[in-house]
């Protein structure tokens, strides 16, 4: 419910760009799956460009069109989500992509950095 409350706070001044840290950290997989479908729907609806911060890399190659991934504070790979999870270029992404289960079903306007 907080994370809700805090997306409807957010959203109250209809920013053209929504900043989401770690949304759903902690939360179950069907919550989870809940507020991304939220933020979904409200970014097709508000026509908003949504930045998703999350070490969740299964959630992050589901729903993004575009991947950047830091390592030690720094981007160290920037690209389509495609092209990141078919060939990625950098040891970290590589790593983070091998320690989860994948999918290539590549939803639209979302950014996501690891």
């Amino acid at each position: 419910m907080r994370q809700r409350v805090m997306i409807a706070l957010a959203l109250s001044g209809r920013p053209s760009i929504l900043l989401a840290d770690e949304p759903t950290t902690a939360l179950d997989m069907t919550v989870q799956m809940q507020i991304i479908l939220l933020l979904r729907q409200l970014q097709r609806d508000l026509g908003m460009l949504v930045v998703f911060v999350t070490h969740d890399v299964g959630a992050s190659v589901e729903t993004a069109d575009r991947l950047a991934v830091m390592y030690a504070g720094r981007f160290v790979e920037t690209g389509p989500t495609e092209r990141v999870i078919r060939s990625p270029r950098h040891l970290y992404t590589e790593g983070s992509l091998g320690s989860t289960v994948g999918s290539t079903r590549l939803p639209k306007r979302w950014v996501w950095i690891l």
